[in-house]
């Protein structure tokens, strides 16, 4: 059982490697490509901030194994919000400057509830997947358009500039691209085998680890992104990586299961996960838009968004224990 949890222990450290490495390869290519930065960190990275989870649900879901990855795509939404803005915001206040994702928060709340009504009948389908990789590409070309008319006094396309100007040489940006795809397939094979293990030797539901141990280790890009960002003076890049995975999440990771591996699902994915999502989406739509006034994210809201994830993290521990 131990080489499970070392399984798990290696695969995260590779796992958070090869992402960064991808990021920078993927971006580098684009930027030699004469890619503006804003375009490349409104989708390329914000894509690739999602590649772990992306990753790690198809493998999840070849294997036979949808419970995970649907677990994943919805437990990743969970600590992006609660454990990722939480912690950042903790530490350094986030002030939602940016019209770009003023437009881009509006957004993600209506996938948010887009995707629960899809799932409302308890089923998740080929069709539904193939609606949620329409949503994506819908969402892609709306992004693409959004990147091409951004105002050059948008503050986030100010921090992108500064962020992604520079990039590697082409045939360095490329090694690091493919080397940063294999650690990340490499790596979520072993983070699916031990997280299967554990679960078969405990009995706990693999819905649960998808929620839990999978979601928090794959969300570490993220979170690691966020903080560096923040304090880099780059809030809208902090936010930003927030909102772009969680709608790749829903959109890419929640459909590989409804293609490869379709059918029913836990009922407590639409009583007990889904409405926690939403919330927090909520929380953080109403914080962020700046309804009434500036968008912000104090110290103090992102105590209350950390507290949430930590309630919901016990939650899920009771229901085991229980």
């Amino acid at each position: 059982m131990w080489l499970s949890y070392l399984y798990i222990a290696i695969g995260f450290v590779i796992l958070i490697f090869g992402a960064d490495r991808f990021i920078q390869g993927a971006s580098s290519i684009a930027r030699n490509f004469g890619v503006s930065p804003l375009l490349v960190g409104l989708l390329i990275v914000g894509f690739g901030t999602s590649a772990p989870e992306i990753i790690v649900s198809s493998i999840a879901s070849l294997q036979g194994k949808p419970g995970l990855a649907i677990g994943n795509a919805l437990g990743s939404n969970i600590a992006n919000i609660g454990l990722v803005l939480g912690a950042t915001a903790l530490f350094i206040p986030l002030m939602v400057q940016s019209s770009t994702l003023s437009r881009e928060l509006p957004l993600l709340l209506a996938v948010s509830l887009g995707v629960m009504a899809l799932m409302m009948d308890g089923h998740l389908s080929r069709l539904d997947g193939v609606i949620l990789f329409v949503g994506l590409v819908c969402t892609l070309t709306w992004l693409f358009l959004l990147s091409r008319k951004g105002a050059s006094n948008d503050p986030i396309q100010t921090e992108f500039e500064s962020e992604y100007t520079d990039a590697l040489p082409i045939r360095a940006a490329l090694f690091w691209f493919f080397t940063g795809l294999g650690l990340l397939i490499g790596s979520s094979q072993l983070l699916v085998h031990g997280a299967v293990t554990i679960a078969t030797h405990y009995g706990v539901s693999e819905l649960v680890i998808g929620l839990t141990i999978i979601a928090v280790g794959t969300s570490l890009p993220e979170l690691a992104a966020s903080i560096v960002s923040a304090l880099k003076n780059e809030p809208d890049i902090a936010i930003g990586n927030v909102i772009g995975s969680n709608i790749y999440n829903l959109l890419a990771v929640m459909a590989i299961p409804g293609v490869v591996a379709p059918g029913p699902f836990n009922a407590e994915v639409l009583n007990r996960d889904f409405p926690m999502m939403i919330g927090l989406t909520v929380a953080m739509f109403v914080m962020g838009y700046g309804i009434g006034g500036r968008g912000r994210i104090n110290r103090f809201e992102g105590l209350a968004l950390f507290l949430a994830f930590c309630g919901y993290q016990y939650i899920l521990y009771r229901s085991i224990v229980a």
